[in-house]
């Protein structure tokens, strides 16, 4: 097929896909490998497709359907990089997780950039002693034991984000190290004209719950502070002029129902001092319940003293 031919089959091929699924992850194939490319495309086959090629090429095939399809110019700011598309109309949480699970541990590469901190864990190395120099040229600490090189203490070789060096990765392969693991990485998901990060699929129900209740106590504060009007400070509002009223009606001869009973205690201290009596000698019997069942449990540990039932 001619360089035109395969042009023009490719943005067919974009505009059905497109056209046929709703929902796209934009993923980063850094590092992954063919195989796990293939491993991926059987994890998804009948949920989702795969589509690769040159960014130059998907963004002049955007720029193509965008004039119909004006959502799609979402898409042109995450064209860059080492990225393809997984189109589905499946559910995004299981996809994303068949999308992200298979990943390869590999060696680590000079230049290659770490996503992760790399130790180098103390222990004997099996390393003969002529190679000491190698470790005192990274700084670190070993001692000859058996006959071997053993490092004395934890090192952290490469920092997360820094470049891996030569000298770094030659020692890394020497002690059989393979510090990073690859695989697609879900960087933005476009669903029916909107795009956001893979991480509001974490969000749950209860999340949106308890970010609702915080604004509303936000909202009821602040109406408080400032004595303006909103529906969540009604509650509050309501309580404190429910308790002005009723200390009014305690204070005058205005009585109110809620205000019976406290008018009639304090009119009548003998009353309020009977209430208070019945309220602890109720509360007594309770206490002393308690302690006769406290001692019970004590007496049963202490029964066997810490023999068994053959001793």
């Amino acid at each position: 097929m001619a360089k035109g031919e395969k042009k023009v089959a490719y943005f067919a091929k974009l505009e059905h896909l497109l056209s046929t699924y709703k929902t796209i992850f934009i993923v980063n194939v850094d590092n992954v490998s063919s195989q796990q490319m293939h491993v991926v495309r059987q994890s998804l086959r009948g949920q989702a497709e795969i589509l690769m090629g040159k960014n130059t090429m998907v963004r002049r095939a955007l720029r193509g359907l965008i004039p119909n399809n004006p959502s799609y110019e979402a898409l042109l700011p995450f064209v860059k990089g080492n990225i393809g598309f997984v189109f589905t109309n499946g559910d995004m949480k299981e996809i994303r997780e068949k999308i992200i699970s298979n990943r390869v541990a590999a060696p680590a590469r000079p230049n290659a950039v770490a996503p992760v901190d790399v130790f180098v864990p103390a222990g004997n190395t099996g390393m003969e002693p002529g190679q000491t120099s190698f470790f005192q040229a990274l700084g670190i600490p070993t001692k000859i034991a058996r006959g071997t090189i053993e490092i004395t203490n934890d090192v952290h070789l490469v920092k997360v984000g820094e470049k891996v060096g030569a000298s770094e990765a030659t020692l890394l392969n020497k002690l059989g190290i393979s510090p990073f693991t690859y695989g697609l990485v879900v960087m933005q998901i476009y669903d029916d004209g909107a795009t956001f990060s893979s991480a509001v699929l974490d969000i749950t129900e209860d999340d949106l719950v308890d970010r609702l209740m915080e604004g509303i106590t936000t909202i009821a504060s602040i109406s408080l502070s400032v004595d303006y009007l909103a529906l969540p400070a009604i509650p509050h509002l309501t309580i404190n002029v429910f308790k002005d009223i009723l200390a009014l009606s305690v204070a005058t001869d205005y009585t109110i129902a809620a205000a019976e009973s406290i008018k009639e205690l304090l009119d009548n201290p003998e009353a309020m001092a009977a209430a208070a009596a019945a309220a602890s000698s109720a509360a007594a019997p309770a206490a002393e319940s308690a302690a006769p069942a406290a001692a019970e449990d004590e007496e049963e540990s202490d029964d066997d003293m810490g023999f068994g039932l053959f001793d």
